[in-house]
């Protein structure tokens, strides 16, 4: 039998594994196995594959930057946002990607307007990378947000704000907020990312990388005061798809 699965810790919140056991019995795919493999710390990885025979791996938060120590070989977007979330084992090497780019770049356009053009990244993980590298491919200025910007503000390509610093100027001006952090995941579900929400109008683009909940209180805010709104299940769907594609090719493809 063919296994794949997701590393993270915890893994209470993902919906990767009924995504793809969905999938398996939609498709009739025979003998393929995506299982959950929660660690509390990354050191232990390879015992993950050590006692499996898996083949690839989806990566959660908090691993998508320190499981790059163990890849051979990272694809050129890994190496250069310093996130991955997906592995293919090929030939016993393993083989890193970032599938995040490609969903969350094909999930925002939809709704994306011309004056979505000033954006503010809350969040600094892996996934922050991610929606940093599709911004500057989409040529939109953005800003990043974090609660210690001293302490991150060398690994990114744009100024780093606290949260503290967010006021109602800033958020006005910003039309495209993203929400990278896990603040409003579930089981948290009464928190939201600390920022003035009276400032946020109907041209705002409120866009939760979180999912579950459906509708986090911070896309719940934005709701309430007229924005589009969009959470992080169509780019975890199309990230997981970007996945199968990556592990089902004949060679470990070039990304």
């Amino acid at each position: 039998m063919r296994q794949f699965g997701l590393i993270g810790f915890p893994l209470s919140h993902s919906f990767s594994k009924g995504f793809f056991t969905e999938k398996f019995l939609k498709e009739n795919i025979a003998d393929v196995q995506y299982e959950n493999y929660p660690i509390d710390t990354i050191h232990a990885f390879s015992s993950v594959w050590e006692n499996t025979n898996l083949e690839g791996l989806n990566v959660t938060i908090p691993y998508k930057k320190e499981v790059i120590a163990f890849i051979q070989h990272p694809s050129s977007v890994v190496s250069a946002i310093n996130a991955c979330n997906c592995i293919r084992k090929f030939n016993n090497e393993l083989y890193g990607y970032n599938t995040d780019v490609v969903g969350f770049e094909k999930s925002i356009l939809p709704l994306l307007k011309p004056s979505h053009n000033k954006a503010l990244i809350l969040g600094t993980g892996g996934a922050a990378a991610a929606v940093e590298w599709v911004l500057q491919k989409l040529a939109i200025p953005y800003q990043m947000v974090s609660r210690n910007p001293s302490a991150i503000a060398s690994k990114f390509n744009a100024p780093v704000l606290s949260y503290q610093a967010l006021n109602e100027d800033i958020v006005h001006e910003h039309t495209l907020i993203i929400n990278t952090s896990p603040i409003g995941m579930y089981p948290h579900v009464q928190e939201a990312p600390m920022m003035p929400y009276e400032a946020i109008g109907s041209g705002h683009y409120l866009y939760d990388l979180v999912y579950n909940p459906t509708e986090t209180l911070f896309l719940t805010k934005g709701k309430e005061k007229g924005a589009v709104i969009k959470n992080g299940l169509d780019m975890l769907h199309l990230q997981a798809l970007e996945s199968w594609a990556i592990w089902n090719a004949a060679t470990p493809p070039i990304q």
